[in-house]
């Protein structure tokens, strides 16, 4: 979790939400920081979107405070707050072209014609849209209708900007171009970014930092990466990517490292997470290896590291590499292995039924608390 401090820009602090006896946002406590990418991430019905439009004004907290620049503002509505939102709709106006659509609030401001003029222009040089003033709502794309939701909430000069799965509409191309300009857009008006997503890859390439929540409680906030190879615990772990996990009693706890005897596979030295006070001498863990972290081999594994004999099951090519299940006895699950692939003039470089050894490192596992 962030630690509050006088740099953080918006403070979420002890926010519940309760809808009846449903519990939509459980003891939120956290900080955002000025001009920060930040994700919400987690599966629908998780309390990303009600915390979202807590922040905007659009739901206020059963208990707890939310703070904007230092000012506490869960009594104040919407329309005060320095906030705008875009949402998956985008909710252009049909019946206006876009110039008319990126004005409006503008005008509602009653900004001087050639103030209006001027800012306007700027906000579609922004979206790259220059030129298109007189394109209507049925005339433009779906990526070409999400700049303008874009530039419509930043021509008001926001100092957050709230963005409620704005890319969910779009086809996987055009999201993942989307994604890239979205960033862009954010580093150069320097704003602070708050998305809510529940598509992980696209957390992961957008985000300075994300919070993963799972059903109303925020589980862990981090950078990607260290998401990624450091989960806090098996929900976060099987959200973020794919993950083998393997059941394991703690043997010994050495400088930076747990001895763990994992069934199937002996003792895995792992290094030890920053809080593994759930990691006692005896006491039940869990073992988590993502496939790309373990290798498939003939023969003894990769010099320096470990490893076990098991059979190749099922394998697919996926162009840039191969997956591949590997049964190993005394384990029921396989393990899943993701190996890069060198020669792409072949389907796959291991064959169903084949014996190998699966090879890791010290560095391929993460601790994790049993539950």
């Amino acid at each position: 979790m962030s630690d509050m401090n006088s740099g953080d820009y918006i403070r979420i602090e002890h926010v519940t939400k309760r809808f009846g006896s449903f519990h939509a946002v459980d003891d939120a406590h956290f900080s955002i920081r000025p001009g920060e990418f930040f994700s919400l991430l987690g599966p629908s019905g998780c309390g990303k979107t009600t915390l979202l439009r807590m922040i905007a004004g659009f739901e206020f907290p059963t208990e707890g405070e939310i703070y904007i620049d230092g000012q506490p503002v869960t009594g104040v509505p919407a329309n005060k707050r320095p906030t705008n939102m875009v949402f998956q709709s985008y909710a252009i106006f049909p019946h206006l072209d876009v110039y008319d659509n990126v004005a409006y609030g503008l005008r509602k401001a009653k900004l001087p014609k050639a103030e209006l003029d001027r800012r306007v222009k700027e906000a579609l040089g922004m979206i790259r849209m220059d030129g298109f003033e007189n394109r209507r709502a049925d005339q433009m794309s779906g990526g070409q209708r999400q700049r303008v939701a874009l530039a419509r909430a930043l021509v008001n000069r926001p100092k957050v900007l709230l963005l409620d799965e704005p890319l969910g509409a779009l086809d996987k191309k055009l999201r993942e171009q989307m994604q890239f300009e979205l960033r862009m857009l954010q580093q150069q008006v320097g704003i602070t970014f708050i998305f809510v997503t529940h598509d992980q890859e696209e957390a992961l390439s957008l985000s300075d930092r994300i919070a993963v929540m799972q059903k109303g409680k925020v589980l862990q906030i981090a950078s990607p990466r260290e998401l990624y190879e450091s989960p806090n615990c098996r929900e976060v772990a099987d959200f973020i990517g794919t993950m083998n996990f393997m059941p394991g009693v703690v043997k010994s706890i050495e400088p930076k490292v747990a001895v763990v005897e994992v069934e199937g596979l002996g003792l895995i030295n792992s290094p030890l997470p920053e809080d593994y006070s759930f990691a006692a001498v005896g006491s039940e863990v869990l073992i988590g290896a993502r496939p790309e972290k373990l290798d498939v081999v003939r023969g003894a594994p990769h010099p320096g590291e470990k490893g076990v004999k098991g059979t190749i099951g099922a394998c697919a090519y996926l162009g840039d590499r191969n997956h591949y299940q590997v049964t190993i006895e005394g384990r029921a699950a396989p393990l899943q292995v993701a190996t890069e692939q060198g020669d792409r003039s072949t389907l796959a470089s291991f064959s169903p039924g084949e014996h190998v050894t699966v090879s890791w490192g010290d560095n391929s596992m993460v601790l994790l608390p049993k539950s």
